[in-house]
């Protein structure tokens, strides 16, 4: 969800910028229970009879007859294949979260990529119909994915923003840090917010009425300027995700177009 959150933020408004943005992310999980629960998962991995299992699981999958039926339902393929890495990741966050992802941007239009993890995908979003799309170019699929609402609700988590006179520099803009703390069912989130407004060619302020899954801004009144990195703190974990590369590059037109042979199909997140 928090990735998702980041590909919004970056694919609702992007303006006359045409070229490549580069994110990393980084996980800490600092929950004891949480660590406990991986390592109790990565010992049941590391069981020969676990092993067993899984290659057990993987023949399966390498048989004629249930290739085809998965090639005929890449819906079924994708959630099995994402089963299997679970699995071989034996419950260790580093191995199901994504170590990042690129966006490339063509004016209004934008290209993501979800680098690592379970979340692997690709988004695609078309400016003329405001639309995302998810794409899986190795089974030809893309799937639609659900527009924001755009509207407050009355059950939205209370948000509290401040600007810090701390700044620093990220990629050589001057950024400033803001502090803005969620509570939502009972559990405190921090983030740390560093944004600079040296990059003129987007504008996030109309982001702060986008929501994810309807409920969660993903920009927020009371912010100036291009969010360059992010630091989240949650009971279970803390999260970091920074821009560590912007290149203005001339891209081509057929990068941001559906392929004429993909089919739709229903995704994780889709229609």
């Amino acid at each position: 969800m928090i990735c998702f959150l980041l590909l919004l933020t970056w694919t609702a408004r992007a303006q006359n910028f045409e070229g490549t943005i580069q994110w990393s992310m980084k996980y800490d999980v600092t929950d004891p229970a949480m660590k406990a629960k991986m390592a109790e998962a990565q010992q049941k991995q590391n069981d020969p009879a676990m092993q067993a299992k899984m290659q057990e699981m993987q023949a399966k999958m390498n048989d004629p007859q249930m290739k085809a039926m998965m090639d005929a339902n890449p819906q079924m393929k994708a959630q099995m294949e994402a089963a299997m890495k679970m699995v071989q990741g034996g419950g260790d966050m580093n191995s199901m979260m994504p170590k990042g992802f690129t966006v490339k941007a063509k004016g209004k239009n934008l290209l993501t990529k979800v680098e690592g993890g379970m979340m692997a995908m690709e988004v695609l979003y078309l400016s003329d119909k405001n639309q995302s799309y998810q794409l899986d170019r190795q089974n030809k699929t893309f799937s639609v994915l659900p527009a924001s609402t755009g509207t407050s609700q009355s059950n939205d988590p209370q948000v509290k923003v401040t600007k810090t006179s701390e700044t620093t520099k990220i990629l050589n803009y001057l950024c400033t840090k803001y502090l803005v703390e969620v509570s939502e069912h009972g559990q405190p989130v921090t983030q740390v917010i560093w944004t600079t407004t040296d990059i003129k060619d987007f504008d996030l302020k109309s982001l702060s009425k986008q929501r994810v899954g309807g409920r969660h801004s993903i920009y927020y009144d009371g912010m100036e300027g291009v969010p360059l990195r992010i630091e989240m703190k949650t009971p279970q974990a803390n999260i970091t995700m920074e821009v560590t590369d912007i290149k203005r590059e001339p891209l081509s037109t057929s990068d941001f177009m559906i392929p004429a042979d993909f089919k739709e199909t229903s995704g994780m997140f889709g229609k």
